[in-house]
């Protein structure tokens, strides 16, 4: 059968392989390399891979998908170390919360005959490492979707097929969407969690203040307890949009200050119960967003994962359809300067 490598194997790879072997038991073989041998020990340990690959080349030798699970910034690098070993054909993809920047090397840096697919499934925790992932992790959550433009649609249905074996919700988005919408519902309630935290423990009364502290400030300052590495990339490869969000969070919480300074408690308790209904009709029916299509000819996004793994019709049909986009501009050419002669 084909092999699933994962390079990165933190809470987020760590709970890809052991998703990936729940759905498909002796189907998948995944290999796993992190730059910290421990970790890949203890993911080896914890079954959420088969085997250990000593680097991220030996990883991904024969790999029909390749799943990128590290930092935002350290994605760039590993594209550049694995580009020269991929198969032909291999889907590579990635777990990154930010998106332009990573479509961006995967075109600079991987090659021709390889296809990407962005990929951010919309789980995690405040815990990290692979003693911390689940098999559970990602069931129910939306999982984005960021194709590249010369991703066929074979490669696409497979990280389709990938998510939804994960036990994730497929919800497709182009790049500048992704990280606008991110900023807004991920990386702004970090900056909440921060500025909230760093707020109660500058206090002089930090004492008085954490031994008081309820399940609000605990849950409301979870985030704070992520990994520095994760956030710290996330504020750098997603600086304008988070700055945006944080500007209109800030003009929101002016408007709640003038409603509890000002001088009419029926509007204050409007605003109040209005939030309320709107955060429950969210939580119990949230609105519907229409994703395109694919092509009604494909197989499902469960064949085509399955196909992948058993390395692949897609790989074939890949390498088909790159011979007749090839022999096309070279018949072009060749009008070209039959054109120029006349």
């Amino acid at each position: 059968m084909g092999k699933v490598a994962i390079i990165g194997l933190g809470l987020i790879g760590g709970s890809m392989g052991l998703a990936i072997k729940r759905a498909r038991g002796q189907q998948a073989d995944v290999i796993g390399h992190d730059r910290e041998p421990a970790v890949a020990a203890r993911a080896l340990k914890a079954n959420a891979i088969d085997s250990v690959a000593r680097t991220a080349e030996e990883a991904v030798g024969d790999a029909s998908l390749v799943v990128v699970a590290t930092p935002t910034i350290a994605v760039k690098k590993v594209f550049e170390t694995i580009a020269p070993h991929l198969k032909r054909g291999a889907v590579v993809t990635d777990t990154a919360s930010t998106k332009a920047s990573v479509m961006k090397w995967a075109t600079e840096d991987l090659p021709r005959g390889v296809y990407f697919v962005g990929g951010h499934p919309m789980a995690g925790k405040e815990k990290s490492g692979p003693q911390a992932a689940e098999e559970t992790l990602f069931d129910g959550r939306p999982y984005c979707i960021v194709p590249s433009v010369d991703a066929v649609p074979g490669a696409v249905n497979s990280v389709i097929g990938l998510a939804e074996a994960l036990g994730a919700r497929p919800f497709f988005l182009d790049a500048d969407e992704h990280d606008a919408y991110a900023a807004a519902i991920s990386h702004v309630p970090l900056v909440a969690s921060l500025g909230l935290f760093n707020l109660a423990r500058g206090s002089t009364a930090w004492p008085e203040l954490a031994n008081m502290a309820g399940p609000a400030f605990y849950d409301l300052t979870r985030l704070a307890s992520g990994n520095p590495e994760m956030a710290h990339d996330v504020f750098l490869t997603n600086k304008q949009n988070i700055v945006h969000w944080i500007n209109r969070y800030i003009t929101e919480l002016l408007r709640i200050e003038e409603l509890i300074e000002g001088d009419d408690p029926e509007a204050l308790y409007r605003t109040l119960a209005e939030t309320q209904i709107e955060r429950d009709t969210f939580l119990n029916s949230p609105p519907k967003r229409e994703d395109p299509g694919l092509p009604s000819d494909l197989p499902s996004p469960s064949q085509s994962f399955v196909s992948l793994l058993a390395g692949g019709m897609w790989t074939e049909r890949a390498k088909e359809m790159n011979d007749a986009l090839e022999e096309r501009a070279r018949q072009r050419q060749r009008e070209d300067r039959l054109r120029r002669r006349e």
